[in-house]
């Protein structure tokens, strides 16, 4: 799209500026890192615009708190000072969701992303945030411990004007025909090739 110029311009009844603004869907998805950092990275500028931001990291590690988790929630805390920016949270499954309170209970991790689905079918419902990232959200979809079809329906039909963005790799086919916006990861080439492990500031 060179100069922001669009292939197409479909007969949809919408103004230019309508068609702009519509709300996206986004997967990132492939074999590569980058996902979730292109992920943050749109949060980032979600919360720039003075968007509430929500982040549902599914599968990772309670014990692992990555940078973009540190950078996004002193925003939040910025946000809260200041009114600059907008409000952010972030909730991880590995640790038992924030609003259950779950910490150490044996953990069922597919109660726990069929318990985190159905609170961000709470908050698309009731239009709690403008921008969501859904952070490793197609593990429990391969596994099949969320429903694939659910997820497209309510993500298909979610109200006003609410982002989301989803990350991990093996996107269903079903999630990808549905997205506005899809990138896979593909690797050229990559340090452990070498046998270089992940360092701090490049990886977390």
């Amino acid at each position: 799209m060179p100069q922001g110029q669009v292939a197409v311009v479909p007969q949809d009844g919408l103004t230019t500026r309508q068609r702009r603004n519509r709300p996206l869907l986004v997967v990132h998805t492939g074999e590569m890192k980058g996902k979730s950092t292109a992920a943050f990275g749109m949060a980032m500028r979600a919360w720039n615009q003075g968007w509430s931001v929500a982040v549902y990291q599914f599968v990772k590690s309670a014990k692992w708190r990555v940078g973009e988790e540190n950078a996004l929630t002193a925003l939040g805390r910025l946000h809260a000072e200041t009114g600059e920016g907008g409000p952010v949270v972030w909730h991880k499954m590995g640790s038992g969701w924030s609003w259950s309170r779950r910490q150490g209970t044996e953990v069922d991790h597919a109660a726990d992303a069929v318990e985190g689905w159905a609170q961000i079918k709470r908050d698309l419902a009731a239009e709690a945030h403008r921008f969501y990232v859904l952070d490793e959200f197609t593990y429990p979809l391969k596994w099949g411990w969320v429903d694939v079809d659910d997820v497209v329906e309510t993500l298909t039909n979610r109200p006003g004007t609410q982002h989301v963005v989803i990350t991990g790799r093996d996107a269903p086919q079903a999630l990808v025909d549905a997205a506005d916006l899809v990138v896979e990861m593909t690797k050229v080439k990559h340090p452990m090739d070498a046998g270089q492990k992940g360092q701090r500031g490049i990886e977390w």
